[in-house]
C-alpha cells in the first residue's frame, strides 16, 4: 500500500487528491504556500489545486473588528430582506423561530448547508446575503456554500468498524480504529472501513 509522502514531494493535483488531509494539515500547507489558508476543507482544497495550476489565492482580508461594532442586531426586525450580516445571524432560537414561522416546521432545525452558507457569507462580508435566501438554500433551490461532507468519513469508519462482530475481541475499540483509520488515511485506498483491515494490520493492531 502506498503510503502518504510529504506535500513537498507530491509533484500534481492529482496526486495530491489521493490521499486524505485533515483540514488544520490543509490550513497548515495554505499558511506555508503563503496562499488563503481560512474556510473549510472544500475552499482549501480549492486554494491548493488553484496553487498547482499557478494561481496563487491571496488571503482574504478580514474586515476590523471595529465594523459594526455596538450593533447586536438584536433590534433589527426578521424579515425575508433582512441582511444576515445587519441582523447579526446566529443559529439561535430567535432565527430558528424564524425560520419555524416561515417553513411552518414547528421544531426547525438549521441543515449543514445553511451552517456552511452562514459561515462564508460572515467570512466574506457579504452583506447582500438575506434571511430570505437563507430560506432558499435550507429549501436546496439556492447553493452559496456546501457542507463538506468529507469530513464525515473518519465517523462512517469508526461506525462501520464498531458494526463488525469482529471488533467486540478488542477492548479499546476507538485505539484499534484509529490505528486502522491512520493506515487508510495515509494511503490512496477508499477512505472506508472493511473486515480484511483487521487481518492486513494484524501486528499493527
Amino acid at each position: 500500500m502506498e503510503k502518504r509522502p510529504q506535500f513537498n514531494e507530491i509533484k500534481s493535483f492529482e496526486e495530491f487528491s489521493k490521499y486524505y488531509w485533515y483540514r488544520e494539515e490543509l490550513k497548515l500547507i495554505c499558511k506555508n504556500l503563503g496562499i488563503d489558508s481560512s474556510g473549510m476543507k472544500l475552499e482549501l482544497n480549492n486554494n491548493i489545486e488553484e496553487y498547482f495550476k499557478g494561481n496563487l489565492i491571496q488571503e482574504k482580508k478580514r474586515r476590523p473588528e471595529s465594523a459594526g461594532a455596538g450593533k447586536s442586531g438584536a433590534d433589527t426586525p426578521l424579515t425575508l430582506e433582512t441582511s444576515l450580516i445587519d441582523c447579526n445571524f446566529c443559529f439561535s432560537q430567535r432565527f430558528r423561530e424564524f425560520f419555524s414561522e416561515q417553513t411552518g416546521i414547528k421544531n426547525f432545525k438549521f441543515n449543514a448547508d445553511m451552517v456552511a452558507t452562514a459561515r462564508k457569507v460572515k467570512d466574506e462580508g457579504d452583506k447582500t446575503f438575506t434571511l430570505g435566501d437563507m430560506l432558499e438554500v435550507f429549501y436546496g433551490r439556492k447553493t452559496y456554500a456546501k457542507y463538506d461532507k468529507s469530513c464525515l468519513q473518519w465517523n462512517k469508519f469508526v461506525k462501520d468498524f464498531c458494526s463488525d462482530p469482529e471488533s467486540e475481541r478488542f477492548p479499546d475499540k476507538l485505539k484499534t480504529a484509529s490505528i486502522l483509520w491512520r493506515e487508510v488515511r495515509n494511503s490512496t485506498r477508499e477512505k472506508v472501513y472493511s473486515h480484511s483491515l483487521l487481518e492486513e494490520f494484524a501486528d499493527k493492531i
